[in-house]
């Protein structure tokens, strides 16, 4: 037994002990007394998708959030005041994510930071002896990812990727029935990604706000002067920071693409697209289509990503189509499914996790709270092969959008080797691989 637990259960024995002689003010939570069994979690970046990770914990049976993180202080602030006001608990707060690593009480991380920041932050708290829940897309290269698999390897953790369409029933159900061969032979799959990306402008620089750490905020990446074109949510469109839309909404996508075929990384990648339609700072496409092929397998992906102002494929604007020799099959955002058979296209077998979630783009009873709950389970059995997605779909589904990317930038097809992870003949794309880190915040060759 460590000394961390030894600690706890002593306190656990103590605590018992000595309610018999007294009685305990009723400021002590009765969830003290489970403090063994209790699942201590700190969730770093709460501005946007990190909200939702709070709910998703709090929502678990003796788990509870213990720490905020965040490198504005104004969000950690209101944070903390929304926390009250919904869980009636207090929460501790933290700017800096290394001294969350070190707090030996916290026992789970979960990530969501920029792009930029999962890898590294992941590697370190699986060598601080914490378990990961990581927002998508797990990594901002396809050297991070491969890192982070290593690191969950070598240091035994459980890292669970937030790709919560992989805990939905009716997306398990649709991927087993093509696994049986119910649409025929699968061969290709088309991942929709059609998202309002308005105009962002040209904000300029300015000066730091108060409150925040722009330097922690930057960490791995490089430190450009600041603007609020970055700071706190359109770093997705800026190459330093964010993977555009293929990178961020797409990971669902990506993701479903690979499982639904059964593949890993393709071959021979080609991607075209541009900006289109706004002047602004975006550094990323507007539309972006990119083919991945498996020439050996006899199996392609189409993915697309345009904005919202389009028609529906199937019914879908975010989701996946797969095409088999007896007909196709829609998979419509995160949570729903419907086939279609035959020449006539004859409604075939459907599916829906029912309620809010039915419609689509709701991250409800299938989604969210079901993610979270997985990896809370393989958690306290420390099973991770009970995890719906595991750090390798990780690797996988984020490399997808990140080989994507590197075609589009380099206007050209690309051949690469998955094997090795590296393109073949081309060290212009394999310098595209990884990235140059800033001193102090290195992704590590030996994790």
């Amino acid at each position: 037994m460590s000394k961390e637990s030894s600690r706890r259960t002593f306190i656990k024995k103590t605590a018992i002990a000595s309610s018999a002689a007294l009685v305990l003010p009723t400021i002590i939570p009765a969830s003290a007394f489970g403090a063994n069994d209790r699942i201590n979690a700190a969730v770093l970046g709460i501005n946007g998708r990190g909200k939702s990770h709070i709910q998703g914990f709090m929502s678990q049976k003796d788990v509870q959030v213990t720490t905020l993180c965040d490198p504005d202080m104004n969000l950690l602030t209101e944070g903390q005041k929304t926390f009250k006001e919904k869980y009636d608990l207090d929460v501790g707060l933290e700017q800096d994510l290394r001294r969350v690593m070190d707090d030996k009480d916290i026992d789970v991380i979960s990530l969501a930071t920029p792009n930029h920041w999962h890898a590294l932050a992941t590697i370190w708290a699986c060598q601080a002896g914490k378990d990961v829940y990581v927002e998508k897309p797990g990594s901002h290269n396809i050297y991070e990812g491969r890192k982070m698999v290593e690191a969950a390897n070598k240091y035994d953790r459980i890292v669970q990727h937030g790709v919560q369409l992989r805990s939905s029933p009716a997306v398990q159900e649709a991927v087993q029935l093509m696994r049986d061969g119910y649409i025929g032979r699968v061969y290709m799959a088309r991942g929709l990604v059609f998202r309002m990306r308005g105009d962002i402008g040209d904000k300029g620089l300015s000066p730091v706000p108060d409150g925040l750490d722009y330097d922690l905020w930057t960490g791995p990446a490089p430190k450009r002067p600041f603007t609020h074109n970055l700071v706190h949510y359109n770093w997705h469109w800026h190459w330093d920071y964010g993977n555009g839309d293929v990178g961020n909404q797409g990971i669902h996508e990506t993701d479903l693409c690979m499982w639904g075929l059964d593949v890993g990384f393709p071959t021979k990648i080609t991607s075209m697209g541009g900006k289109y339609l706004w002047n602004d700072s975006k550094e990323v496409p507007e539309v972006l289509t990119s083919i991945y092929n498996y020439p050996e397998e006899n199996k392609i992906i189409q993915f697309e990503v345009r904005p919202w102002y389009t028609n529906t494929e199937g019914g879908a604007t975010v989701g996946n189509i797969f095409y088999g020799d007896k007909g196709y099959m829609v998979i419509d955002g995160y949570d729903k499914y419907a086939s279609f058979l035959g020449n006539d296209r004859t409604p075939g077998k459907s599916g829906n996790d029912g309620g809010e979630a039915a419609s689509g783009m709701d991250r409800g009873a299938g989604g969210t709270d079901v993610h979270f709950a997985n990896f809370i389970e393989a958690v306290r059995k420390h099973d991770k092969s009970i995890l719906n997605g595991p750090v390798e779909t990780a690797h996988l589904s984020s490399g997808l959008a990140h080989l994507g990317n590197i075609a589009y930038r380099l206007d050209r097809v690309l051949e690469f080797d998955p094997k090795s992870e590296t393109f073949v003949n081309d060290s212009e794309a394999d310098e595209m691989l990884t990235r140059k880190y800033r001193p102090g915040f290195e992704v590590p060759d030996k994790v």
